[in-house]
């Protein structure tokens, strides 16, 4: 299966960015490059199924273990800053392939994002929380659920989050948000959907945080030293509440269908240009992420003082 997510040269405020496309390819299949273009064929025919430029690309699904890339192929992909995500035998995203460079002026850098001080990182993550949590209260306050205990959790967010507010805030919001549900990595669904959209979500956001010449291993707030993105895993969570939106969505609409299907993981696969508010602006997700991180390294060169996060139904 070859589908591929996108609506280029659409217009957003101030702005007529084309948006790249999430390609996913659920069959057998044989990727080459022929004129900077990604090329899908038949593994042994070598029929041609398909065909898309390289520049058009933001990510690249591979979710079938009959699936030959060229190196040719990989290096492109790599030169274009296009994050290729690998899916394991249960079909959920096991690994992720990122350019090493993907900026000009990578040393220097790495070097404010290493010297970054500890205060300033507790009041980054404040910042963080805080967003998370206002995501979380707009899309309760979308279906109507009550949000009285977010608005506490929000005025209680200290510097570094030492109260745990965004631990709080979570518990409510599973609560109401799916009537009871507990959120856990190998619980019951719809954790399998969550689990998919937040590794799609995660590969966007290492794909920028390279992109502005930062290390994803080197968070703000997680720092588990067997976690090569901790710094994706802080700079996503307030975009998590559109991957719940999604999720949401598709629940209406297939009530019976909570398995992580093709048309799941399809419906899922849109993140990347659901509209979102950043800026006084409307962007795709894919170019807000992008946003997000870079006024994060202005942040850490003190030509910022708060990180550009979006803000869901504001």
């Amino acid at each position: 299966m070859l589908e591929i997510k996108g609506r280029p040269n659409r217009k957003y405020n101030k702005s007529n960015t084309m948006i790249k496309r999430t390609l996913y390819i659920g069959n057998p299949s044989y990727l080459r490059l022929k004129h900077n273009q990604l090329v899908v064929l038949t593994p042994d025919s070598h029929e041609i199924k398909g065909t898309i430029p390289i520049e058009d690309i933001a990510i690249l699904m591979l979710d079938h273990a009959q699936i030959i890339i060229s190196q040719q192929l990989i290096q492109r992909l790599m030169g274009n800053t296009v994050v290729v995500i690998s899916c394991d035998a249960h079909h959920l995203p096991n690994g992720i392939m990122l350019p090493l460079d993907g900026h000009s002026e990578l040393t220097e850098r790495w070097r404010y994002q290493i010297e970054a001080s500890l205060p300033l990182k507790k009041q980054l993550w404040k910042q963080t929380v805080v967003a998370k949590i206002t995501n979380q209260k707009g899309l309760l306050q979308k279906y109507k659920q009550p949000v009285e205990a977010m608005d506490r959790y929000l005025e209680s967010v200290t510097t570094g989050d030492e109260k745990n507010m965004e631990g709080k805030a979570a518990a409510h919001y599973w609560k109401y948000i799916l009537n009871d549900f507990n959120r856990h990595r190998f619980g019951e669904v719809p954790n399998n959907l969550l689990n998919f959209g937040y590794a799609v979500l995660r590969s966007i956001v290492a794909r920028a945080i390279v992109s502005s010449g930062m290390l994803p291993a080197l968070g703000i707030f997680h720092r588990n030293k067997y976690n090569t993105y901790c710094l994706a895993d802080d700079i996503m969570e307030p975009y998590r509440p559109y991957v719940d939106k999604l999720v949401l969505d598709w629940i209406a609409l297939n009530p019976e269908m909570l398995e992580l299907t093709k048309e799941a993981k399809g419906h899922l696969l849109t993140i990347a240009t659901q509209d979102v508010q950043i800026e006084d602006m409307t962007r795709p997700l894919l170019i807000a992420v992008t946003n997000t991180t870079a006024s994060l390294y202005k942040c850490f060169t003190s030509e910022k003082r708060t990180i550009s996060y979006p803000e869901l139904y504001g």
